[in-house]
């Protein structure tokens, strides 16, 4: 089977909760309209179309927009050597998806990682707590609207507590310059 097939075979089943397949670079997505049932869609993939790895969750901020989030799966089947890539978005005010542990056991530190870094919760999730930042951190730093700086502390024992210089800082750029090497501050560092 290739991505188209097993794309076909989900919105045939599934109708109308799957939007229509989009194809890139042999590549194969789907969007899954409403965000509760992704565990359902996700479950059939598995069984039934031997998709059995979850290689990634990903989430994207489209701040600004409603609904604010995306959410990436991306699925392999070993047996037909196929990627599948499944979306669906969430709501700011939603902001909770069901976990899918229970289909790929591998789903633990991908939900873990999105709750931590942009604030979404997973119900059901058996551990979801922060996997990078401290427990009791009050922010969501891959947020869009978290400023690029970073924001004071109250636990000078665990972290900084001013925000980072921005000016010659180790992510900042300077525009204007032609090249991407010129502009990199390692390379900065290395060329005077």
């Amino acid at each position: 089977m290739t991505p188209r097939d097993l794309a076909s075979q989900l919105q045939t089943h599934f109708g109308d909760l799957v939007g229509s397949l989009v194809e890139f670079r042999g590549e194969a997505t789907l969007t899954v309209r409403e965000a509760r049932r992704i565990p359902e869609v996700c479950e059939f993939a598995r069984t039934a179309l031997d998709c059995d790895l979850l290689l990634d969750i990903s989430s994207i901020d489209n701040y600004g927009e409603d609904p604010r989030w995306t959410i990436v799966y991306e699925l392999y089947s070993l047996k037909h050597r196929a990627h599948l890539r499944l979306k669906t978005c969430v709501s700011e005010e939603q902001s909770e998806l069901p976990t899918l542990t229970r289909v790929w056991p591998a789903a633990n530190w991908h939900e873990r990682e999105i709750y931590d870094m942009m604030g979404i919760r997973f119900s059901e999730h058996p551990d979801l707590r922060r996997i990078l930042m401290w427990e009791g951190y009050p922010h969501f730093p891959l947020r869009k609207d978290f400023p690029l700086a970073g924001r004071t502390t109250d636990s000078p024992e665990v972290a900084f507590t001013e925000p980072a210089p921005m000016e010659g800082g180790p992510f900042v750029t300077t525009p204007g310059q032609t090249g991407a090497t010129e502009r990199e501050p390692r390379a900065r560092a290395n060329h005077p």
